[in-house]
């Protein structure tokens, strides 16, 4: 297939519009990432890398969508690159009104890009906050530990928050806290009791964490 193809295909799939007409969407579109209208002719081979990604922005954004879901939308990509498409994702986002549920493992780039950061663990939600809040007050000790890893140019004020063990597998989830095995900060009802992700009183911050239960929460 063509980019001119690929670009289009969602149009034909949904019957929207005449041919010319969807011809012209994939021209101003791809305009809009940055491409020429003579690249719809072209084939993805031809293409860098970083074009491939904007040749994919360009097919996820011509049925006009209110969100756009970017699972490692630039880990495949070098750092210059990367910084260009996270850069044309934000003028997109601003120029269509986007909402972007971005899947990253690079802190670095979820710092520079995300509002809000979710933390996982085995498939769990574990912390939810405002980006700088997560980078400046890491609450949920798994939370600690990704920031901990992150390297760090003065070892001097390096987070030093280091676990022990391997992911919990999560077809095979341990009781109580899936972390608890491999938490320093565990303690006994985090190996029998599943912590509630919790609003913190007066933050916009959600934990699932014991050490951040309500001071009148009780345990059997």
């Amino acid at each position: 297939m063509t980019v001119g193809d690929i670009v289009a295909e969602p149009l034909v799939i949904h019957r929207l519009g005449a041919r010319a007409d969807r011809e012209d969407r994939v021209v101003d579109i791809l305009r809009k990432v940055g491409l020429k209208a003579e690249h719809r002719i072209r084939y993805p081979h031809a293409f860098s890398g970083g074009q491939r990604q904007r040749i994919g922005i360009a097919r996820a954004l011509i049925m006009k969508p209110s969100l756009v879901v970017a699972d490692e939308a630039v880990s495949a990509l070098d750092v210059s690159v990367q910084a260009q498409v996270l850069n044309l994702l934000k003028d997109l986002q601003e120029e269509f009104k986007l909402t972007y549920l971005f899947v990253a493992h690079n802190l670095d780039v979820v710092r520079h890009f995300c509002d809000r950061v979710a933390v996982l663990y085995a498939g769990r939600l574990v912390e939810l906050a405002p980006s700088a809040e997560i980078f400046s007050d890491p609450k949920h000790p798994y939370t600690k530990a990704l920031l901990s890893a992150v390297p760090w140019p003065d070892p001097d004020v390096r987070m030093k928050f280091d676990v022990p063990g391997e992911i919990a597998d999560p077809s095979r989830l341990p009781s109580g806290c899936a972390f608890h095995p491999r938490c320093p900060e565990c303690f006994a009802p985090c190996k029998t009791i599943r912590p509630a992700l919790s609003l913190l009183s007066g933050t916009r911050r959600q934990v699932a964490c014991h050490l951040h239960s309500s001071p009148d929460q009780t345990f059997p």
